[in-house]
C-alpha cells in the first residue's frame, strides 16, 4: 500500500511541486536489469531519482534508519522500503560486500538499482573518481548501465535548512552502456577500473562538472 502511495500519489505531487526537467528518460530500458550510475549532489538525490524514473528503483540505505522502535519506527522503516531503500550496514569491508550483494540481487532479479560511484555526495561540486563497485555489479550481472546527471538538487535543502524548498532541478539520463564485451572478466581489477572510468566519463559528459581523479573523502574522514 505504501509503495503504491509513493509511486502514484506522492510522486506526482512532488513532480508538480518542483517541476523537474527530465531529459533522456527513454534511455532507461523498459525491462531487464538496469544499473543507474549517478553523480551525487545532495542527500535528497535518491528521492529525485525515484520520482523521475518510470521503473521502481532500489537504493542502499543505512541500516540504522530501519531499526527505530515503536509505531513511528515501523512506519519510517516501511516508508523507506516503499521509497526503494535496502537496509545495509556500513563502515567496514564486510559491509561493503553486503552492499554489493544487495545490489546484485536486485539486478539478477531483473530490477533497477541505483548507485553513486563516488561513494559520497560531492561537497565541492566537482565529480570525483569512481569506486569500482559499480563495475563489479555491471560485469557480474550483465546489467545495462545508464549514466545519470543531477543538477540543482543541492538547492532543495541547503545546509541549515530544516525543510525542503523550491529549486530548479534537472535530471539527464544518458544512453545505456553495454559491457558484455567483458563477459567472464569481472574478477580482473584492471577491467573493473577501466569500466568504472568509462562510466564516470559518461556521467561527466552529461553533467559538465569538473573532474577530479581522486576519491572524495567523507566529511568524517576529513575531520579525523
Amino acid at each position: 500500500m505504501l509503495t503504491l502511495l509513493v509511486r502514484f500519489v506522492l510522486g506526482p505531487l512532488v513532480r508538480a511541486l518542483y517541476r523537474p526537467k527530465v531529459e533522456g528518460v527513454e534511455n532507461i530500458p523498459g525491462d531487464g536489469p538496469v544499473l543507474l550510475a549517478s553523480n551525487h549532489r545532495a542527500a535528497l538525490d535518491t528521492g529525485v531519482i525515484t520520482f523521475t524514473t518510470p521503473r521502481q528503483v532500489r537504493f542502499l540505505g543505512k541500516a540504522e534508519y530501519f531499526t527505530g522502535k515503536g509505531l513511528k519506527g515501523r512506519f519510517i522503516a516501511k516508508s523507506l522500503d516503499a521509497l526503494g531503500y535496502i537496509p545495509v550496514e556500513r563502515g567496514n569491508a564486510q559491509a561493503g560486500l553486503a552492499a554489493l550483494e544487495a545490489g546484485r540481487k536486485v539486478l539478477t532479479d531483473g530490477g533497477v538499482f541505483a548507485i553513486y560511484p563516488e561513494g559520497t555526495r560531492s561537497l565541492d561540486g566537482r565529480l570525483h573518481r569512481g569506486h569500482t563497485g559499480v563495475a563489479a555489479l555491471a560485469l557480474s550481472t550483465g546489467a545495462k548501465v545508464v549514466p545519470v546527471a543531477l543538477f540543482g538538487t543541492e538547492g532543495i535543502q541547503p545546509n541549515g535548512a530544516k525543510i525542503p524548498r523550491p529549486a530548479k532541478i534537472r535530471v539527464r539520463f544518458g544512453e545505456p552502456l553495454d559491457f558484455s564485451r567483458y563477459e567472464g572478466q569481472d574478477s580482473s581489477s584492471a577491467i573493473r577500473r577501466s569500466v568504472t572510468d568509462e562510466i564516470m566519463y559518461a556521467i561527466l559528459e552529461l553533467s559538465g562538472q569538473e573532474y577530479v581523479d581522486t576519491y572524495h573523502k567523507r566529511p568524517d574522514e576529513k575531520a579525523s
